[in-house]
């Protein structure tokens, strides 16, 4: 079963899907020329984080783990994220499951959650302690933890007009599953929680002079810019992998750090009001109305 993705390049790449593992939430594909796994989020009823999509993730990625520890030949150089989802990469947690959690005083499913979501995050921030490079190819708006598992790749593609930001303040909360750890490596520790705080929406030209996005496509040419980079890094392979290296040392980030901040999100979850879990419904049902228009 293939399919064929047309980019603007001067070649036509193949991309085959998986044979192995079909998904509901997620789209995959291989191509063989460039070594890329790419894995497409498509999350139903709304392109966010759904307990379905992250199981479906994690499965994908263990795959390609193992691919590359026990396989004769290394397989992938690259691993592209991106959606399915018309003009939307990922609008973040799942707000319903959130509400109904909060609503049964479920700390320890709210915690659970949010661990799932961190183990996803780091291992994909350290290239899954193998020799690859990780990508966020962002061709629609990141919110939320969409923007938060965006910032965790090495390489971070936006297309420009997208728009990107952490809106959880606006139902008191706050992004807990790595936002301020990543943003303030990238931006600096009070831009990060300017940032968080004030729960504006930038567009990718900002955050591309604030330093968050590495490459600035046009619109409609992510996956141009992302061949263009590859060609630029095989043109020099020992100068890329080894600022790969230096990236992984300068930007270490503690896992139990990690870890203790998605304990603080599930204490903080339990303490929102009635009126803030209304205004987590709002958004619900306007995420649902954004993914409809975009069928």
């Amino acid at each position: 079963m293939n399919a064929v993705v047309k980019l603007r390049d001067e070649n036509t790449v193949g991309l085959e899907h998986s044979p192995a593992k079909q998904y509901q939430h997620l789209n995959t594909f291989y191509d063989p020329t460039y070594k890329i796994g790419w894995f497409m989020m498509n999350a139903a009823p709304r392109p966010c984080f759904t307990p379905t999509l992250l199981h479906e993730l994690s499965d994908y990625l263990a795959n390609v783990k193992a691919e590359m520890q026990y396989s004769n030949q290394e397989k992938y150089d690259y691993l592209v994220v991106g959606s399915s989802v018309d003009g939307v990469f990922n609008l973040g947690g799942d707000l319903e499951l959130f509400t109904s959690l909060i609503e049964k005083r479920d700390r320890q499913a709210l915690l659970d959650y949010a661990l799932h979501c961190i183990n996803i995050l780091y291992d994909n921030m350290f290239h899954f302690g193998c020799d690859l490079t990780t990508v966020s190819l962002i061709q629609g708006d990141a919110l939320g933890g969409g923007f938060e598992a965006a910032l965790s790749s090495n390489i971070i593609i936006a297309e420009r007009g997208v728009k990107l930001g952490l809106p959880e303040v606006l139902f008191n909360l706050f992004p807990g599953m790595g936002a301020y750890t990543l943003l303030s490596r990238k931006v600096g520790a009070a831009n990060a929680e300017k940032m968080i705080l004030s729960g504006a929406l930038y567009s990718a030209e900002e955050l591309y002079e604030m330093g968050a996005i590495d490459i600035l496509a046009e619109k409609g040419e992510g996956e141009l810019a992302l061949y263009k980079y590859i060609k630029a890094a095989k043109k020099s392979p020992n100068s890329y992998k080894a600022m790969a290296r230096i990236k992984d040392l300068c930007n270490s980030v503690n896992y139990d750090e990690l870890v203790a901040i998605g304990n603080i999100w599930a204490d903080a979850a339990l303490n929102l009001t009635s009126k803030d879990l209304r205004m987590m419904s709002r958004l619900v049902s306007r995420q649902t109305a954004k993914s409809q228009a975009g069928k």
